[in-house]
């Protein structure tokens, strides 16, 4: 990992961001072989109820390959504009392998590895998680559970857990749909410095509520996220500003 990030602090996040965009514009023709994109617009990248842009808008785009199996390969870039949370690291990398069955009736589960690493960062701040989901459909509704768990790493001062429901239901005859999360973060401390980048106050919930409009390919949403997080650590990885309760906008376009 660390040739990948000597490699990617040298490049401006949003150059690279500018160079996948214009590789995802030539995916159309693909789509037939398992192959899409998408290129995102946020005014802030929020995460399990907390920036990890600093607050600032933060321009994304992402790859995904479907490989035989059932399996997927997932790679994604995205600002995260200096982020104190992130050691000032300009853009993330989060490169995910993954597989997603259908049982029947509704039911789909899904587990996959993710790797975070961090441009631009002043220090290793790499760091690696495991996730396993399921998601019930009925109609133009859906629910889910979801679990992600990262080891016990130096980069986040500890290990760090994540279990959460989501629910999001299609309103028929529109292209509205509605979505909602409950999800709650525990784990253990090391270094209270470096478990304050996931966990700024500690062990806390975090929740949102969003609409999103999709004609075709393209989605504008809105998201209010909000988390019950009180007193921050101190540290240099937390702050307080970028824990609260906030309204954000996203506009995704898909290949």
């Amino acid at each position: 990992m660390l040739p990948i990030r000597r490699y990617a602090a040298d490049v401006k996040p949003l150059a690279i961001i500018m160079a996948a965009a214009s590789c995802a514009a030539a995916l159309p023709a693909l789509a037939q072989t398992g192959l899409g994109a998408s290129v995102e617009l946020a005014t802030d990248e929020r995460r399990r109820g907390i920036s990890w842009s600093d607050g600032e808008l933060s321009p994304a785009a992402s790859v995904n390959v479907g490989v035989p199996f059932g399996l997927d390969l997932d790679a994604r870039v995205t600002a995260t504009r200096g982020d104190p949370r992130h050691g000032g690291a300009d853009a993330v990398f989060d490169l995910t392998g993954g597989f997603t069955r259908d049982i029947g009736s509704g039911l789909r589960v899904n587990g996959f590895a993710t790797g975070h690493l961090f441009a631009g960062a002043a220090e290793a701040l790499d760091y690696a998680e495991l996730g396993l989901g399921a998601s019930f459909a009925l109609g133009p509704g859906e629910v889910g559970l979801d679990a992600r768990y990262a080891p016990d790493q130096r980069a986040i001062g500890g290990d760090n857990l994540w279990v959460g429901a989501r629910a999001r239901v299609g309103v028929p005859a529109t292209p509205f749909t509605f979505n909602a999360s409950l999800g709650r973060s525990t784990g253990s401390v090391d270094d209270p410095r470096r478990a304050a980048r996931l966990r700024p106050g500690g062990d806390y919930t975090d929740w949102s509520l969003g609409v999103d409009h999709i004609t075709g390919p393209v989605s504008v949403g809105l998201l209010y996220t909000g988390t019950d997080i009180g007193a921050v650590t101190p540290s240099p990885f937390a702050n307080a500003r970028d824990t609260g309760d906030r309204v954000t906008a996203r506009l995704a376009i898909s290949f």
